[in-house]
C-alpha cells in the first residue's frame, strides 16, 4: 500500500463507508483530515526551524489561497497516485472539484500572498504568514438581467480540513470600549516535494473575531434578545467579510479594526514565540523581518512600538527596532490608493494608537527639520498631516526597505509618489519583480503541458528552476512539437468549454481564438477599453470594412467591489454587448462574447491554461505589476497589452516580436500636452461610434443612467478627475489594430502563432516567484535555508 492508498484508507475510516459511496463535502473533511496527521510530524520540525533561526512574517489582509486538495497533494508528490487510487476505489479525484475555494482574498495582491507562501516552502525558507480568516471573504458573485450581484461566500459551511483551531495561542485585542478575542487557525504551506525528499513546511496563520462574553444570558432574560448577542455581532463583524464597503464612517471604521485586529493580534504572537524561544526581546530585530503587503498592515509599526513600551523599553528604543523589522511592499502610485485614516478616527477607536502615531510624526519632522530641508519637502513627507494620518510615510520612515513590484513601477515611486522619499532615503528602495508559482500555475492546472515540457527536457526539474523551459525554446521550430503543442492547448480550450456549458449553461467554440482578459475590475484596467474594441470590429464586421473575421470567443472575468458604482457598470455594459451580438446572426458565428461568473482562483487555472491571447491593457504607469500576464504567459499565451507593469519585462525575455504591444508608453504620456477627449472622438468616426454606443440605444443600462455617466466621464470628466483620465480614446485605434493583427495571425499563421505561445512559454523563467522571494531572502530579510 502506497501512501496515497494509506492516506485514502484512513479516511475510508474516519468515514465509515468506501470513498465511492461518501458525499463529497465529507470525503473532502475526512482525506484532508488524513493528509494533515501525515504531515504533523514534519509540520511541527519546520515550525521549530523557524522559530530557532532569522524568520519572516508576511502580514497580508488577503492570502488567496484557493481550493487547497489538489494544491497539497501534488506539492506532497500525491497527486498521480491520489487519482489512481480513488480509480481503484470507484471514484474520482475530480469530484473535489465541487469544494469551494478559500474565499480569503481578491486580486492580485492575495494571489501574490499565496504565491510567496509557496516559493517560501519550496525554498525551504523560513516564511510564515499572518492575516483574517475572513466568513464569508469577499463576496460570491452573480449576475441579474446583466448586473453583478453579490451574496456572501460561506466557503467553510461544510468545513475546512486544511486548518487547525489553536485556542491556546488566542490573543485579546482592545479597541476604546470593546475588546474581542482573536482565535488563530494555521493552514499548512506545503513546500514541493522534489524527488521524495521531505517537504518543508511553513504556516499561514489567520485569525478569527469572537467575542470574549458570547451570549449575556441576564439580557436574553429580560427579553432583549438581540442586545443580548450584540457582543459577538460585533466581534464576528470584524472577521466577517473582505473588504467591506467603507462610503460611510462606520464602514471606515470597520475596516481600520480589522487591519489593528490582525497586526495586534499576529504582533504579540510573534513576540510572545520570541521570547519563548530566546528569553528575551532585546535580539527581537536579529531574528525577525515582517514585510508589510501594501498599506493596511502599517499600523503594525505604532502596535509594535507600544508593546515593547509595555515590555520596558522607552519610544526612542522601540522605534529604533521597529526600523530594523519592518518592511514594505508598495502595489501602487496613485495617491487615492495610499491609504490615509483621519485622524479623529484612529484616535476614537485606538487612542494609544495614535498617540504612538504623533510621537513617531513628530520624530520626523524634529530630523527633518534638522537637515534643513525645504518646506515643500517637509510637508510631503509628514505622517500626520491635514487631519489625516498617512500611513505610506509611516511605512517609509519606521521601516528598513520599501519595494516596488516591477522595474518600471520601483523607478515611477522613485519620480512620483514617492520621490522626495527617495530624495531622503535612496538607500531604502529595491525592485521585487512579481512571480507566481508554477506549481500551482502550470503542474496542477495544466498537467498535459508540464508532461510535453518534462518529456523534451528529460525532467521536471523546472518545477523548481523554472529558468531551465528556456533550454526549449528552439523546439518553437520543431513542427512536429509545435503540433503537440497546439494539441495541448485546444484539449484545454475544450476542458474550460465544457466547464462554462456545464456551470453556467454557455455554449462557447473551442475551435475559435480565446481572447482573455481576467482581473479585478478597475476603470485604469480598462475592460472598457476591451469593451469598446469589441464594438470596433461588431461594426466593421457589420459594414464590411472588416472582412473575414478569425472566429474569435472573447472571455472575460472580474469582480467589482460591491460600492465601486462605474465599474459595475462596466460589467452590466459588456454583458449588454454579449446579449447584442449573442442575438445578431450576421455575426455571432465568428465573434462570441462571455463574461464568467464567480471569477475565482479556481476559474483562473481554467482560463490561463486555455488563453491564447492575453489582455494586458492597463494604461502605461498605472499596473504595478500583474501577475495574471505571468500565468497565461507561462501556459502559451501571447501578450496583448501596453508597456505597463511586468509586461515591459515580459517582452524583455520573450521578445516584441513574441507579442503584441500597443499604445502610449509612460514617456508619451507625460509629453502629452492639451489632451481632450471630445477632440480626438471628434475626428475619428470609429472611435465616435463605439463610445456613442454608451447613450445611442444600441445596447440598454435598463434607464439606470449608469452607461451616460460612463460618456460623460470620458468627455467631460468629473469634480476628481480630468475627462478620460485613462486614456482610453487616446489608446483605442492602435489596441483595434494590434488587435485584429494578432487575430488574423493566429488564423492565418497558425504555425507561426503557437511558435509564439511556446517562445513566451520557455522565457517566463524571469518570472517565477521562486526567483522573487530569494530576491527578498537575500536582499531585504537576510534569511537562509532551513
Amino acid at each position: 500500500m502506497n501512501k496515497a492508498e494509506a492516506i485514502l484508507n484512513a479516511a475510508e475510516q474516519t468515514l465509515g463507508k468506501p470513498a465511492k459511496d461518501a458525499e463529497v463535502h465529507a470525503l473532502h473533511n475526512a482525506l484532508g483530515a488524513a493528509v494533515l496527521a501525515e504531515i504533523q510530524p514534519r509540520w511541527q520540525e519546520c515550525r521549530q526551524a523557524h522559530l530557532a533561526n532569522r524568520r519572516v512574517c508576511y502580514f497580508s489582509m488577503e492570502f488567496l489561497v484557493g481550493r487547497a486538495v489538489y494544491n497539497n497533494l501534488y506539492c506532497l508528490g500525491l497527486l498521480d497516485d491520489m487519482t489512481k487510487a480513488m480509480e481503484h476505489a470507484g471514484t474520482s479525484v475530480s469530484v473535489f472539484e465541487e469544494i469551494e475555494d478559500a474565499a480569503l482574498g481578491n486580486g492580485g495582491l492575495g494571489r501574490l500572498a499565496a504565491c510567496f507562501l509557496d516559493s517560501a516552502a519550496a525554498c525551504s525558507l523560513p516564511v510564515d504568514g499572518y492575516g483574517i480568516r475572513y466568513k464569508y471573504g469577499l463576496f460570491k458573485q452573480g449576475f441579474a438581467n446583466g448586473r453583478q450581484t453579490e451574496t456572501g461566500d460561506d466557503w467553510s459551511r461544510f468545513g475546512d480540513p486544511w486548518s487547525v483551531r489553536c485556542d491556546a495561542d488566542a490573543v485579546t485585542v482592545q479597541y476604546r470600549g470593546q475588546t474581542v478575542r482573536a482565535v488563530p487557525y494555521d493552514m499548512p504551506v506545503i513546500g514541493y516535494a522534489k524527488d521524495g525528499a521531505a517537504p518543508h513546511i511553513g504556516t499561514l496563520r489567520l485569525w478569527q473575531a469572537e467575542p470574549v462574553d458570547a451570549f449575556d444570558f441576564d439580557t436574553f432574560n429580560a427579553q432583549h434578545y438581540l442586545e443580548a448577542s450584540e457582543e459577538t455581532i460585533t466581534a464576528e463583524d470584524i472577521s466577517r467579510c473582505l473588504y467591506p464597503n467603507d462610503d460611510t464612517r462606520a464602514g471606515k471604521a470597520l475596516r481600520l479594526k480589522q487591519q489593528y485586529f490582525f497586526c495586534a493580534a499576529s504582533l504579540a504572537d510573534c513576540l510572545k514565540k520570541h521570547k519563548a524561544q530566546f528569553g528575551t526581546l532585546d535580539t527581537l530585530p536579529e531574528h525577525l523581518a515582517v514585510q508589510l503587503n501594501d498599506t493596511h498592515p502599517v499600523i503594525s509599526i505604532p502596535e509594535l512600538i507600544r508593546l515593547l513600551k509595555l515590555e520596558g523599553y522607552s519610544f526612542a528604543q522601540a522605534l529604533e527596532m521597529a526600523k530594523r523589522i519592518f518592511s514594505y511592499t508598495n502595489h501602487t502610485i496613485m495617491q487615492e490608493a495610499l491609504e490615509k485614516w483621519d485622524s479623529d478616527l484612529v484616535d476614537e477607536l485606538l487612542p494609544e494608537i495614535y498617540a504612538i502615531m504623533l510621537q513617531i510624526s513628530e520624530q520626523l519632522l524634529e530630523e527633518l527639520y534638522a537637515k534643513e530641508l525645504p518646506a515643500e519637502q517637509i510637508h510631503s513627507l509628514r505622517i500626520i498631516k491635514d487631519g489625516q494620518v498617512h500611513m505610506a510615510n509611516l511605512a517609509m520612515y519606521a521601516g528598513a526597505y520599501v519595494n516596488g513590484v516591477a522595474a518600471i513601477h520601483t523607478e515611477l515611486l522613485k519620480t512620483t509618489v514617492l520621490k522626495d522619499w527617495y530624495a531622503l532615503a535612496p538607500e531604502k528602495f529595491q525592485n521585487k519583480t512579481n512571480g507566481i508559482t508554477q506549481r500551482r500555475w502550470l503542474g496542477v492546472c495544466n498537467p498535459e503541458l508540464t508532461a510535453l515540457f518534462s518529456e523534451l527536457h528529460g525532467s521536471s526539474d523546472f518545477l523548481t528552476d523554472l529558468e531551465q523551459l528556456k533550454s526549449l525554446s528552439h523546439y518553437a521550430d520543431d513542427a512536429a512539437v509545435m503540433e503537440r503543442f497546439r494539441k495541448v492547448k485546444q484539449q484545454k480550450k475544450q476542458q474550460l468549454a465544457d466547464y462554462i456549458a456545464k456551470t453556467e449553461g454557455v455554449q462557447i467554440n473551442p475551435a475559435s481564438c480565446f481572447d482573455i482578459q481576467i482581473k479585478r475590475l478597475h476603470e485604469y484596467k480598462r475592460q472598457l477599453l476591451n469593451a469598446f474594441s469589441i464594438l470596433w470590429i461588431y461594426f466593421g464586421i457589420k459594414d464590411g470594412s472588416i472582412q473575414n473575421f478569425p472566429p474569435t470567443t472573447f472571455l472575460f472575468g472580474a469582480k467589482s467591489a460591491p460600492g465601486y458604482r462605474r465599474a459595475k457598470a462596466i460589467i452590466k455594459y459588456i454583458n449588454e454587448i454579449a446579449k447584442l451580438i449573442g442575438s445578431d446572426p450576421d455575426v455571432r458565428d465568428v465573434l462570441n462574447v462571455h463574461f464568467v461568473c464567480n471569477y475565482n482562483v479556481s476559474y483562473a487555472e481554467k482560463l490561463v491554461s486555455a488563453c491564447d491571447i492575453s489582455e494586458q491593457i492597463s494604461t502605461a504607469g498605472t499596473e504595478a505589476s500583474g501577475t495574471g500576464n505571468m500565468k497565461m504567459m507561462l501556459n502559451g499565451a501571447v501578450t496583448l497589452g501596453t508597456m505597463d507593469g511586468a509586461n515591459i519585462e515580459i517582452v524583455e525575455s520573450a521578445g516584441a516580436e513574441n507579442n503584441y504591444i500597443f499604445g502610449a508608453t509612460v514617456e508619451d504620456l507625460a509629453n502629452l500636452k492639451d489632451y481632450c477627449s471630445r477632440a480626438v472622438m471628434a475626428k475619428d468616426p470609429r472611435i465616435a461610434r463605439v463610445v456613442r454606443t454608451l447613450i445611442d440605444g444600441t445596447v440598454s443600462d435598463d434607464g439606470t443612467g449608469e452607461f451616460r455617466e460612463l460618456y460623460f466621464a470620458l468627455l467631460d470628466g468629473a469634480s476628481w478627475h480630468q475627462p478620460d483620465h485613462y486614456y482610453l480614446l487616446l489608446d483605442l485605434p492602435s489596441y483595434a489594430e494590434t488587435k485584429l493583427r494578432a487575430l488574423y495571425d493566429y488564423r492565418d499563421d497558425a504555425a507561426g502563432f503557437a511558435a509564439k505561445q511556446w517562445r513566451n512559454a520557455c522565457a517566463a523563467g524571469p518570472f517565477s516567484s521562486d526567483r522573487t522571494i530569494r530576491q527578498y531572502a537575500a536582499e531585504c530579510w537576510q534569511i537562509k535555508e532551513v
